[in-house]
């Protein structure tokens, strides 16, 4: 029986969570597999900060802030300054995810050979869902160039849930501002030769309304990124 890799950060960047962020880090930090959560609080201004406030001095989490909002991207590259474990995952700070998932994105990196594990969606339920027919299409054309550009099996190239080693993805030199990050650790991860598998993970998806942040553009700029990073080298 393979042995469950140990030293997981989970880096969480909010803007604008206030309604969710207690919660959210009180159930990752509920996870025996997280042992820090580094967040990054992006210039929030509708009472995120405050309660924030309430983990300072936490045994698992340390807070970090940008003094105006720069992107979800840029808040992920703050984080991964301040990472010390051999693990880091990124989570969401809405509670779309469910951080009961993370172990098992853990255990799949136990597995020899294993160098970066995706929790996808859609590996148990490709078809697609009722009123989201516009948001997994995306996903699939992402999913069809990661296959064309990069040979790269996936079915959710945009999934939030990302595990990779500290040093790899610190390796990739990572540029992202906003929600290129996705798109940016695909393409590089496969340009380094990572060996990626995907488990199944739950979700449960938020309106506009409810304050999802997505919109098309940022559609078209992870198609851009994806072959952006085809014809550029790594350095």
């Amino acid at each position: 029986m393979s042995k469950i890799p140990s030293q997981l950060t989970v880096i969480v960047p909010v803007f604008n969570e206030a309604p969710t962020i207690t919660e959210l880090l009180n159930r990752v930090c509920d996870q025996s597999c997280v042992d820090r959560v580094v967040v990054v609080n992006d210039g929030s201004t509708d009472g995120t900060k405050a309660a924030l406030s309430v983990f300072e001095g936490h045994s698992k989490v340390d807070v970090f802030d940008h003094d105006v909002n720069c992107g979800k991207g840029t808040s992920i590259r703050t984080g991964l300054s301040h990472v010390k474990t051999e693990f880091v995952l990124v989570q969401d700070a809405d509670l779309e995810y469910e951080p009961a998932d993370i172990s098992s994105l853990m255990d799949a990196m136990a597995t020899p050979g294993v160098d970066v594990v995706y929790g996808s969606r859609y590996l148990e339920s490709p078809g697609l869902k009722r009123g989201r027919y516009a948001h997994q299409s995306c996903v699939r054309l992402l999913n069809l160039m990661c296959r064309v550009l990069y040979g790269l099996k996936t079915t959710d190239e945009a999934t939030c849930y990302k595990l990779f080693r500290t040093a790899d993805l610190r390796r990739m030199n990572l540029e992202c501002r906003r929600f290129e990050f996705c798109p940016e650790v695909t393409a590089k991860a496969a340009k380094m030769q990572l060996k990626m598998v995907e488990v199944p993970i739950r979700y449960t998806p938020r309106t506009t309304a409810e304050g999802k942040k997505i919109r098309f553009r940022d559609a078209v700029e992870a198609i851009w990124e994806l072959l952006r990073q085809r014809v550029k080298s790594l350095r």
